[in-house]
């Protein structure tokens, strides 16, 4: 990692500026060729599209009913007993979201109220590339279960040989969602956006992807549908104090800079002990991982930042937004009150980012790339819209009416003020 001891403004600010992504514009134009095609020619174009990005195509898109059962069988129970766990907490977390309408009279006689209605038609981009991202499957299924949503269709990468990963269809099945696609990458979201012979059209997309996929989202919102936020490569901060165990500390960030080569690290700590005890650990651990020369590139383009104090620590990582943010600090309770800008927030020693990406309860699918500024994590929320109600009485009419009526002519809309007038004169 790049090591940033007590950085001026000027040092930092650079220091937090994420990748600049060069391929982006001509990657656009390429994929609205590709999704123009889809729109114009359906299952013609996502079939040549697949075989030209894939090298194959299966015989058919959609999975039968017979592959659930047989994707449940070649599961083991652990694996099996594992994701149903993951999908009890999921669900308890997600359950108290849902609104329920609390009608308000703002005056005597005007009742108003709003009520959440479920996105019909949803789609969900489960990706398939590195690896089969079963997890995803319960982090957007289970909200849009909870939700309501009419029709969930989900799209995934084949596996070698055209079959999807039994973990995925087990997950999918305890979601309630049969309608499973084995289609990848630009073509996937092309074809939930515009719909096609076999794939239906959607309202919503969700789920992450690779830039190309991220791309095609995009575009298609363009065009009227939906999507769930704009993601980019995955990312996490941990601050850490002189506290902090430096193996967890290591763990935690090799924990996400394997998610593939362009994940973003970064570590702030007041303690440049604790700095250099986490770079040995973090050369200790990467020897033996699995996934080492993705988590060894990611760690090459990642900065460890030493501050004078946690609080200029805090400034850091508000400034950075990021997608997780880990608190191994003697008081991570009162350091989460200083959250301003994060996806989200895992506090204490005991609670690694791996805990949200399966089993704690909290959704994963995060803003990333500066957007927790703006934007929240995946909800219940996220799969409906709120729609507002209103009813005047009689009385509620000659209280409310006066004042609709001047705002109205004040503003020179006429036949605004007349849709109440006439109603009070009768």
């Amino acid at each position: 990692m790049k090591i940033l001891s007590n950085p001026n403004l000027a040092e930092r600010a650079a220091a937090l500026i994420r990748p600049t992504d060069e391929q982006a514009a001509r990657r656009r134009e390429e994929v609205a060729y590709i999704l123009a095609a889809i729109r114009a020619e359906g299952d013609v174009a996502v079939r040549r599209f697949a075989e030209q990005f894939d090298g194959a195509v299966p015989e058919y898109f959609a999975v039968a009913e017979t592959e659930f059962a047989a994707a449940e069988a070649a599961l083991t129970p652990a694996l099996k007993a594992a994701i149903r766990q993951a999908y009890a907490n999921i669900r308890a977390f997600h359950e108290p979201q849902v609104e329920r309408p609390a009608p308000v009279e703002t005056m005597s006689g005007v009742v108003c109220w709003r009520k959440s209605v479920a996105i019909e038609r949803v789609g969900l981009y489960i990706p398939g590339g590195t690896a089969p991202l079963f997890s995803t499957v319960l982090m957007l299924g289970v909200p849009a279960q909870i939700a309501g949503c009419q029709q969930v269709v989900l799209c995934t990468p084949p596996q070698a040989g055209g079959v999807v990963h039994p973990a995925v269809l087990f997950a999918a099945g305890l979601c309630g969602i049969r309608q499973v696609f084995r289609l990848g990458g630009v073509q996937a979201i092309g074809a939930m956006a515009y719909g096609s012979a076999t794939v239906p059209q959607v309202w919503k997309i969700f789920g992450p992807g690779n830039p190309w996929v991220t791309a095609a989202k995009q575009l298609v919102s363009l065009d009227g549908v939906a999507i769930d936020m704009p993601a980019g490569p995955s990312e996490v901060a941990v601050l850490a104090d002189a506290s902090a165990d430096p193996v967890f500390v290591a763990a935690d960030l090799l924990s996400q800079a394997e998610h593939g080569a362009d994940s973003q690290v970064l570590l702030v700590t007041d303690s440049a002990n604790l700095m250099q005890r986490v770079e040995a650990e973090l050369e200790r651990q990467l020897a033996d991982l699995p996934r080492r020369d993705f988590a060894g590139q990611a760690l090459a383009n990642s900065t460890a930042i030493v501050v004078s104090d946690l609080q200029e620590g805090m400034a850091i990582i508000n400034e950075y937004a990021p997608e997780h943010l880990i608190l191994q600090v003697a008081e991570p309770e009162h350091w989460a009150e200083q959250v301003r800008n994060a996806g989200s927030v895992f506090l204490g020693a005991l609670t690694p980012e791996s805990a949200g990406d399966y089993a704690s309860g909290t959704n994963h699918t995060l803003p990333t790339g500066g957007y927790a500024r703006a934007y929240s994590g995946v909800s219940v929320d996220s799969f409906v819209k709120k729609i507002t109600f209103q009813r005047i009485q009689p009385e509620g009419l000659q209280h409310l009416g006066p004042t609709v009526i001047e705002m109205a002519r004040a503003e020179g809309l006429e036949a605004h003020a007349r849709a109440v007038e006439v109603r009070m004169n009768r």
